[in-house]
């Protein structure tokens, strides 16, 4: 993976604030330091997903203690000369956002986030200056009853991404060039002692950023940077792959927000 710009990570957790890390933030900051990035923005689980913070705690603390894998990586960071970012991914029903752009004050601010519905999300962090990507949309897992595409909640979305299946992605190709999305790049990466560097994913940047709300920026805008994924990622026969149903997502239509969208991205 060879960069042109200033290359960053933009999906990573940690164990300190997510259940299904394994790695610490300073170790998380240790790996893409040593592999050459610029930056990493800390991506852990909010209280909608797998979160590694006990629900029962006062909010402050819940979010301290949220924001203890950001700051741990943030420390290191500081020592090694990389950028380190603060974002999360926010989990609805198998649907998942990443937020960039507001911070721990922010989240302090708003105790009622927890239970907003998307619409609300991607209103309030826009006008925060934020940006909303929604992560792996084509996932298939377990838990995954059914495709959920947040197409109205978000800027674009994470068109590749490591911990998918390749017909994950290739569906979120097609889904990606049908309507003109933005497009993102991440890893999921959750511990950095069995990450594979050669099917890392990022972005790259023309510009270093100095904040979250830099990215936001870019993305809002639709410029500045470009997904960064492996050399013939998207190059598999995926035509018998098994895939789940996908649904438009619309809270307002009542009494089902869930509407078939009647495309098969894998009939190509």
């Amino acid at each position: 993976m060879i960069a042109l710009g200033y290359l960053y990570e933009t999906h990573l957790h940690t164990c300190q604030s997510s259940a299904c890390g394994r790695s610490t933030g300073a170790e998380q900051a240790r790996y893409y330091h040593e592999i050459g990035y610029t930056g990493i923005f800390m991506t852990d689980h909010f209280f909608g997903g797998n979160t590694a913070v006990p629900r029962e705690l006062p909010w402050h603390e819940r979010i301290d203690r949220f924001c203890s894998g950001y700051e741990d990586a943030l420390i290191e960071g500081q020592k090694l000369g990389l950028d380190v970012f603060f974002a999360w991914e926010q989990n609805y029903e198998g649907d998942e956002y990443l937020i960039y752009g507001p911070d721990k004050a922010w989240l302090l601010a708003h105790p009622d986030i927890e239970h907003w519905p998307r619409a609300r999300q991607y209103e309030e962090v826009r006008r925060a200056g934020g940006a909303v990507i929604q992560a792996h949309p084509f996932r298939d897992r377990a838990y995954i009853k059914r495709i959920l595409l947040g197409i109205k909640y978000c800027d674009g979305i994470e068109v590749a991404n490591t911990g998918n299946y390749i017909y994950n992605d290739v569906c979120a190709l097609h889904y990606a060039e049908k309507y003109d999305l933005l497009t993102t790049a991440g890893s999921d990466n959750h511990n950095s002692a069995k990450a594979d560097r050669e099917t890392l994913m990022a972005v790259e940047t023309e510009e270093r950023l100095t904040s979250a709300y830099d990215y936001a920026r870019l993305i809002v805008n639709r410029s500045g940077f470009r997904p960064v994924i492996p050399k013939g990622w998207f190059d598999r026969d995926v035509s018998s792959a098994p895939h789940l149903d996908a649904y438009w997502i619309d809270e307002a239509h009542e009494p089902e927000p869930y509407v078939p969208t009647g495309i098969d991205f894998l009939d190509l």
